[in-house]
Formats: structure tokens, C-alpha cells, sequence
């Protein structure tokens, strides 16, 4: 069996494992091979490699087939797609923490107060980007299983320095920290079907709701925010099945009235939310 065999000839049971097993091999094959080239350690670049082909092996390996689920969108307003599962699945790059079928959106206002990137310095304050503190809702009727609020919102990435820093040193360094470093605050609710909704990069003491609490679609959970692995404030919205984002296999969506033309679905990378966003 070749590798590009993997994501079909493993059987449910088999990919539904692989799909939650994501230690950071990347990151610990990169080092190894650096340990070795500094000389901080010996022989280890051959096994830095092989983790490396492990990493890539495991990328390879989607969750099970699942079905579409049609859920509310969780933000209003012009709210424009990046890392759309529309445009490509992977949408993030990878299966781990859920994010297979993942999607960020960003408030991105016709009057264009949205910052682009590189027009004014290189650590923008969070503020300073129309998203930061808007109302962000519950995509589903269910009960909140999982909160976390107390990362900070950190500046944005708005600059290519710093966005390169973001990419290359802090997303290396937070991979190695686990799911609440790179999601910052975060809500997760269980639906009626057992599906989980994560809200993610949620503004620091903006939530809510708390564990145990009944919530209704369309109710504000939270407040948009730039905490974890963020470049900038926007929402990370997820479906998966567990609230537990490190062993977390993802699940598709769709936005009810959420693609640009007014049907069920989601905006690829670059088009803006539709009927329910307007």
C-alpha cells in the first residue's frame, strides 16, 4: 500500500484513531534535525527524518466519511472566508485538532476600516481591527461542555515580519504546548446529536455561558478575539467529535443560507458570508 493509499484503505475504525492521534512530529523532527546539525546531539538526524515521514504519513490519513451538517452561522454582519474547506479540505493544512473541515471568517466592512495586511506596522492592537468584541453565536441548540478564557489578546500579526514570526516561530513553538495554545480561548458546545461546535480565538472574560449551561442557536456565547495562534481578531468555527480539541476528528459543515449565493453552504477563501451574514 502506497502512501497516497492511506486516507481510503484504512478502515472506520482505523481512521477514526489516526484522525485523533496528532502529536507534533513536525516540530520534533525539525528539531532533532537541528539538535544534530548543532551538535547538541548525536546520530539524531536520521530519526528526525523518519518522524518527519511519520508526520507526513499521518496527514494523509482523513477522518471517516461523515455527514454534511447544516448548522446557523455563528457571526452576523459582512464576514469574509479565510481557510474555507470550500476552497480546499484540508482547510487549515492539517487533520489534527479537528480542523479538517474548519473555516475562519473576518469582519471585513465595505467602508474598509479592516486593516490590510502590511499598511501599518507590524503588531497592530487588536482593537484597531473591527472584529475585535463582536458578538459571536452558538451555530447549534445543545449544552456547553467545554470554556476557556484566560489567554490574552495578544497584537496582530499585521505586517510580513511578523506574520512570518507567527508562522515560523510561535506556531512551532505553541504546537508543542497542545490544543489551548494554539486555540487560546475557546468554547465548545455538544449539539442535541452529539456533534461539537468549537468556537475559537474567543476574547479574553468575554464568554457567556458556562460547562452544564443549555444554549440555543443564535445565542451570543462570546466576543471575537486574537487569543492562540491567531494573526489577527477573527473566529475559528468547527465542527468535530469530541470536546476535546487534541483528540478531536473533524466533521463537515454548512452555514444555513451561509454560501454567497443564499443556499446552504460556506463562502470559499475570499467571498464574503451570505444571506445570514448580511
Amino acid at each position: 500500500m502506497s502512501a497516497g493509499d492511506v486516507g481510503t484503505a484504512t478502515g472506520p475504525v482505523v481512521r477514526r484513531l489516526a484522525a485523533r492521534i496528532r502529536p507534533p512530529l513536525l516540530p520534533l523532527g525539525i528539531l532533532l534535525i537541528l539538535a544534530d546539525a548543532l551538535g547538541v546531539l548525536r546520530w539524531t538526524a536520521l530519526l528526525g527524518i523518519a518522524v518527519l515521514l511519520g508526520a507526513g504519513l499521518l496527514e494523509r490519513v482523513r477522518p471517516p466519511a461523515a455527514p454534511l451538517r447544516v448548522v446557523e452561522s455563528p457571526v452576523r454582519g459582512p464576514w469574509r472566508a479565510l481557510n474555507s474547506p470550500a476552497t480546499k479540505v484540508p482547510s487549515h493544512g492539517t487533520h489534527g485538532l479537528g480542523q479538517t473541515w474548519a473555516i475562519d471568517l473576518v469582519l471585513d466592512p465595505p467602508d474598509g476600516s479592516r486593516p490590510e495586511l502590511g499598511s501599518g506596522g507590524q503588531w497592530r492592537r487588536p482593537e484597531e481591527y473591527p472584529a475585535f468584541g463582536t458578538p459571536l453565536l452558538s451555530p447549534v441548540d445543545g449544552v456547553v461542555v467545554r470554556v476557556h478564557q484566560r489567554r490574552r489578546d495578544h497584537r496582530a500579526r499585521s505586517g510580513w515580519v511578523s506574520l512570518l514570526y507567527l508562522i515560523v516561530v510561535e506556531g512551532f513553538v505553541r504546537s508543542f504546548g497542545g490544543a489551548r495554545w494554539i486555540a487560546g480561548n475557546h468554547v465548545v458546545v455538544r449539539a442535541d446529536d452529539g456533534v461539537h461546535a468549537a468556537l475559537v480565538h474567543l476574547r479574553r472574560g468575554s464568554v457567556r455561558v458556562r460547562p452544564g449551561e443549555r444554549v440555543a442557536a443564535g445565542q451570543q456565547l462570546a466576543e471575537c478575539g486574537n487569543s492562540g495562534n491567531s494573526s489577527e481578531p477573527h473566529l475559528h468555527v468547527q465542527l468535530c467529535d469530541s470536546p476535546h480539541l487534541a483528540a478531536a476528528g473533524g466533521l463537515p459543515m454548512a452555514f444555513r443560507a451561509g454560501a454567497p449565493d443564499g443556499t446552504d453552504g460556506l463562502p470559499a477563501n475570499g467571498e464574503l458570508l451570505g444571506a445570514t451574514g448580511s
